[in-house]
């Protein structure tokens, strides 16, 4: 009965996964499998990647591998923090919107992705933002 109604009023979400193992547990065994199958209850427009997390998206990861497809075919959105990406070697730059002395930019320094999955980007909160702008989510979830 809830994901029927949920259905009907197109709820959009984001999923910022942050705790630890949210990535291979939460949603590798049970978010994923659900968007695949197509009964997940609402659209999901965004997710956004701390930590660990991050290293589901890397290249070669059977979750990742299924997420890209996922996300391809849904329009999903797929961000990993640029701190932690940079940090697990996932990325090569700089922090967007710090600068090496912990203050913060006014312009946003070069960050890109390296050796993950297909479709995945590298921010920070005001490039999510300005990423979900367009298709913006009705609630953000935290796991």
């Amino acid at each position: 009965m809830i994901i029927i109604l949920l259905r009907a009023v197109e709820v959009k979400v984001a999923y910022i996964f942050s705790h630890p193992r949210c990535g291979t547990y939460k949603l590798g065994q049970m978010i994923l499998p659900q968007l695949e199958a197509g009964v997940h209850g609402v659209q999901v427009v965004g997710m956004f990647f701390f930590d660990d997390n991050c290293f589901v998206l890397r290249k070669g990861d059977p979750i990742g591998e299924r997420l890209a497809v996922v996300a391809k075919e849904q329009n999903i959105l797929l961000m990993m923090c640029d701190m932690c990406a940079l940090e697990r070697h996932l990325a090569v730059g700089q922090p967007r919107w710090c600068n090496p002395d912990g203050t913060g930019r006014r312009e946003p320094a070069t960050c890109t992705v390296k050796d993950v999955v297909e479709g995945v980007t590298v921010g920070c909160f005001p490039d999510l933002y300005a990423a979900l702008a367009g298709n913006m989510p009705d609630q953000v979830i935290t796991l």
